[in-house]
């Protein structure tokens, strides 16, 4: 007889939540080296990738609360990794861009996630690897 709790356990829900919580605690372990949590490293490659950016639009395309927003980019600035300027169409505005140091910093970053996410799927060959990537990708788009 199946428990209740060995029919949780055995959910795909269940299952992928753990998987992703694994993932999730091996990059913030990996880019913790670099002094960042994983919310200062998807509000710096944002930066990165749409800067110069309002800090609105940072709050918009990154899903984070203006005050938490805040926070985070006090923390960049502070460690030169981003710079806040008045916006020069509006200038109640600020326009946060990334630094030479911050751009570097992103870089080391990346290569610190792809690296936790190769250990995440080490137990699995490369053919299994394309597979569940194939698979997670479908689930999320559908």
């Amino acid at each position: 007889m199946t428990s209740d709790l060995q029919r949780i356990k055995s959910l795909p829900s269940w299952l992928v939540g753990r998987v992703a919580a694994r993932g999730r605690g091996l990059v913030a372990d990996a880019i913790a080296a670099e002094g960042l949590k994983l919310m200062h490293h998807a509000v710096l490659a944002a930066t990165a990738e749409y800067g110069p950016v309002t800090q609105a639009d940072l709050c918009r395309r990154t899903a984070v609360d203006p005050k938490d927003m805040v926070g985070i980019l006090n923390h960049l600035q502070t460690e030169g990794l981003v710079l806040r300027t008045p916006h020069p169409s509006d200038r109640r505005k600020n326009a946060v861009t990334v630094t030479a140091e911050g751009t570097a910093v992103l870089a080391r970053c990346g290569a610190l996630a792809e690296a936790a996410n190769a250990e995440l799927l080490a137990p699995l060959a490369p053919d299994e690897q394309a597979q569940l990537m194939a698979l997670l990708t479908r689930l999320h788009d559908a």
